[in-house]
């Protein structure tokens, strides 16, 4: 389509609007016509309100699907994973096959969480079988860190939540007072004994079908102080919470790196500590974790055929190398710390514009969303639906016609599993 695309953002970050004007696109204002808007997540809210009205045409695109809460939210992404593994319970599959504890062996991949205040009663059930346990308590709608605390008694729970007791359905039609509470994990991976957590990018282009892809250069961020289970240490977020936003204020922090790695340095280091096997199951399971938490939600997104979202997912590793969700951001930060900080995201935009807008052209929301494999950059496939149904659709015809497989068909837990990308 001939003509330069007309951006607008309300998220004035440099490393976006400099991939805008290296592509030559016109700036505009809201209120005249537009092709691509970056926004946040509060300007998505208006543009997809019931009350504005508002229409996208078939040469617009936004960064944002309307509901992406129902991953983006704490409480909401678990309450979906919690559904979700229910319905796979009532057909019968062998993702949800549970261990002899009652545990699921595929989807276990969250830790217990409960909504406060309305399980608060569950919750302390849960409490009570193991008393020495940890939690972390987090706001559902806030980022970088704020509001979050943590507990290991009950009485320090109970005054909270009699506070908040009166306040259930204003907490749920508001969402600002709602919490969830999570059993804390306590025994983290440490590197040079401090804690740390991965923060890894994920482009979703269109939920039905899912089609998704990775980007392979995601980093650790680090604590600033060393790692200790000891309960005097609960309220040192510096201990605890990895984000940035949080331990740039630390004495410690170096503004160098921004106590960040690669994870192409996390899986070297795995790999020289622990063996290149057991390093390889760990990044097919975090592979596995973001399929999984994509196909959760998919029946309730609106797959609206005018978006796409670049989603910043956290996920944290213990010390048996088992990987555990903790949150999926909306927007994902675009300020950056550091240099390299600032080449690593504008190069997440650079290759999310070139999948999004093929060749920098105007929108065209009945595009095929299958970019040849050159158009990617650092981005790897990370499952495309469509392909995998015609796949089993294939594998099942060979079935019948009594064709053998071979290799391709026999490995393992393949057909349970989406083959995942490999990080290299």
């Amino acid at each position: 389509m001939a003509g330069k695309v007309k951006w607008v953002t309300d998220i004035e970050k440099s490393v976006l609007i400099n991939n805008f004007e290296k592509r030559e696109w016109i700036p505009v204002t809201e209120s005249e016509d537009w092709h691509f808007y970056w926004m946040s997540i509060q300007t998505i809210r208006n543009v997809f309100s019931v009350d504005t009205g508002y229409r996208l045409s078939d040469d617009q695109m936004v960064n944002h699907f309307p509901n992406h809460y129902e991953l983006t939210r704490k409480d909401l992404m678990i309450k979906n994973i919690k559904r979700y593994r229910k319905e796979l319970e009532k057909e019968s599959s062998p993702l949800a096959e549970k261990d002899e504890n009652g545990k699921y062996i595929y989807l276990d991949f969250v830790p217990v969480t409960f909504m406060l205040p309305a399980d608060y009663n569950l919750f302390v059930e849960e409490y009570r079988k193991n008393p020495s346990s940890t939690w972390i308590m987090k706001p559902c709608g806030k980022a970088q860190g704020k509001g979050i605390f943590l507990i290991n008694k009950l009485s320090q729970i109970k005054k909270w939540s009699r506070d908040s007791r009166t306040s259930t359905f204003v907490a749920a039609a508001s969402g600002k007072e709602a919490y969830v509470i999570s059993l804390y994990i306590d025994n983290p991976l440490l590197i040079g004994g401090k804690k740390f957590d991965l923060r890894l990018y994920v482009l979703v282009t269109t939920y039905r079908p899912l089609k998704c892809y990775m980007y392979t250069l995601g980093f650790c961020r680090f604590c600033t102080v060393k790692y200790t289970p000891s309960t005097s240490e609960l309220d040192n977020m510096f201990v605890h919470l990895t984000n940035v936003a949080i331990q740039k204020h630390g004495d410690d922090y170096n503004h160098v790196h921004g106590g960040k790695w690669t994870v192409s340095n996390l899986r070297l280091y795995l790999e020289s500590t622990r063996g290149k096997e057991v390093t390889g199951r760990l990044f097919d399971q975090i592979h596995w974790i973001v399929v999984q938490s994509l196909k959760a939600v998919a029946p309730v997104m609106n797959n609206d055929k005018h978006c796409f979202e670049c989603y910043g997912y956290d996920i944290i590793i213990d010390d048996k190398l088992k990987p555990w969700l903790i949150e999926v951001n909306a927007s994902p930060s675009l300020t950056s710390s550091t240099a390299n900080d600032r080449i690593l995201k504008y190069n997440l935009i650079n290759d999310t514009l070139n999948i999004v807008t093929p060749n920098g052209e105007i929108p065209d929301c009945r595009w095929n969303r299958s970019p040849p494999r050159e158009a990617l950059g650092n981005y790897q496939v990370l499952y495309d639906e469509e392909q995998a149904q015609s796949e089993n659709a294939e594998r099942d015809l060979r079935s019948r016609s009594g064709q053998s497989l071979g290799s391709k068909g026999n490995k393992g837990s393949a057909g349970i599993r989406p083959t995942a990308a490999t990080w290299k």
